[in-house]
């Protein structure tokens, strides 16, 4: 059997680099589609994540809020009802805070 030729390579060279150049550009450019693609779906990644970390560093801030206020309060109720256990309280935490500010 007789081996198949292809008479437009062996024919026109010129022809066959132009075929070889132009299914390299196609394959470059589906490469850069896809690269594309990547890039952006990485960006609406990172977009959500930091969008999820500044709610809940959001929500963490009104929590401490609200833990801040209680504690006023409950100082404030502690000062009016047990003024010398809060002013005993508030020095033993200072002495503590300063020995292991020192250590």
């Amino acid at each position: 059997m007789a081996a198949q030729s292809y008479p437009h390579r062996e024919s026109d060279p010129k022809r066959a680099q132009a075929d070889m150049a132009d299914r390299v550009a196609d394959k470059a450019s589906e490469y850069a589609t896809k690269a594309g693609e990547k890039l952006e779906q990485a960006y609406e990644t990172a977009d959500a994540t930091v969008r999820s970390v500044a709610d809940q560093g959001r929500e963490a801030g009104e929590r401490v809020q609200e833990v801040a206020g209680n504690v006023k309060t409950a100082v404030d109720k502690s000062i009016k009802d047990q003024p010398m256990a809060t002013l005993a309280v508030v020095g033993a935490l200072g002495f503590v805070l300063g020995a292991l500010w020192k250590s």
